[in-house]
């Protein structure tokens, strides 16, 4: 049986490790023929060479990202620990650049590879297709982008939109006015806002119209000029309506376009405009597509998990 011997020095071996070895649990998890044993700064394991070797390899990835933000959470690692290619576990790629100082100095700055690929895209491309599963952070990002470009002036305002297919015919019978109705549908667009510009500020924004949440409905008409515009669940547009969106782009705008493919709630027949825009549009130049997957959860460990389980259920249908 091989030995292999790693001596942690220049991070702390208990904040590594985790709350009473948990991070190392998680490492026997992924490596159940290996015999893995932590104590003081060193890990020791036994095990066949080419194991020991991959063991390693993936060891380094957790013990740089350790030292480059100086934290290892379960998503992290198991990112780094469930990825099959080189360029998904190098965490060395993704920018410590922060995007914003959000509400009580909260950092926001990509957290995954695919995250920071859609922040490198928008710098190179007006508009950019952000495409993946649930909770990877798609929107956020987004939003993100939007406010920064606000704030730096590059812009004069942010336009959030998303179709209201969930209501269908409902609507109408939802209490109140309008914007009541509607606020549920756009809820996690103003979630995402105030973890990024205090309360005060941002409900002057959306009074004076500086930051403008609206159904895909409301867009029809438009020229959006100045404007950092992101158009969410773009899954649940029709083919005319992706195509009215992305005709609205004016003078000195940015889009963003986020879906799921997989959480398509348009009625049978009906082809989503997402799916054909990613088709139509992948060659043009000056529109970025980033693809993101279940790797970049970022939500509760669970979702991964369910994200699978599903997979498994839809590819047998």
């Amino acid at each position: 049986m091989n030995e292999l011997i790693i001596e942690l020095t220049e991070i702390s071996p208990r904040e590594f490790f985790g709350q009473q070895n948990e991070n190392i649990e998680l490492l026997k998890k992924y490596f159940p023929k290996l015999k893995i044993v932590a104590r003081g700064s060193k890990v020791k394991v036994y095990g066949d060479e080419d194991l020991l070797e991959e063991f390693d390899r993936r060891f380094k990835k957790m013990t740089a990202h350790f030292a480059k933000y100086n934290k290892l959470d379960e998503n992290v690692i198991e990112r780094i620990l469930a990825s099959n290619g080189q360029e998904d576990i190098n965490t060395s790629q993704i920018s410590t650049d922060v995007l914003l100082h959000g509400v009580s100095g909260r950092l926001i700055k990509a957290q995954t590879l695919n995250q920071q690929k859609i922040v490198d895209s928008s710098k190179q491309n007006d508009m950019v297709f952000a495409v993946g599963p649930a909770g990877t952070g798609k929107t956020y990002t987004g939003v993100a982008l939007a406010v920064k470009a606000l704030k730096e002036k590059q812009v004069k305002r942010i336009i959030l939109t998303r179709p209201a297919v969930e209501a269908g015919e409902n609507l109408g019978f939802l209490p109140g006015d309008l914007k009541e109705k509607l606020d549920p549908y756009m809820q996690p667009l103003y979630d995402a806002l105030r973890d990024m510009i205090p309360p005060e500020k941002l409900a002057l924004y959306i009074e004076n119209g500086t930051i403008q949440i609206a159904p895909l409905a409301f867009m029809r008409g438009r020229t959006l000029d100045n404007a950092f515009v992101i158009l969410d669940e773009a899954q649940n547009t029709t083919h005319a309506q992706m195509k009215m969106f992305l005709t609205r782009m004016g003078k000195n705008a940015k889009f963003v376009i986020t879906g799921d493919p997989g959480q398509i709630d348009l009625p049978r027949r009906i082809i989503s405009g997402l799916k054909e825009a990613l088709l139509v549009l992948k060659n043009i130049e000056g529109i970025g597509i980033i693809y993101l997957d279940d790797k970049d959860v970022i939500r509760h460990r669970l979702v991964k998990k369910v994200i699978d389980a599903y997979k498994d259920i839809e590819h047998q249908n």
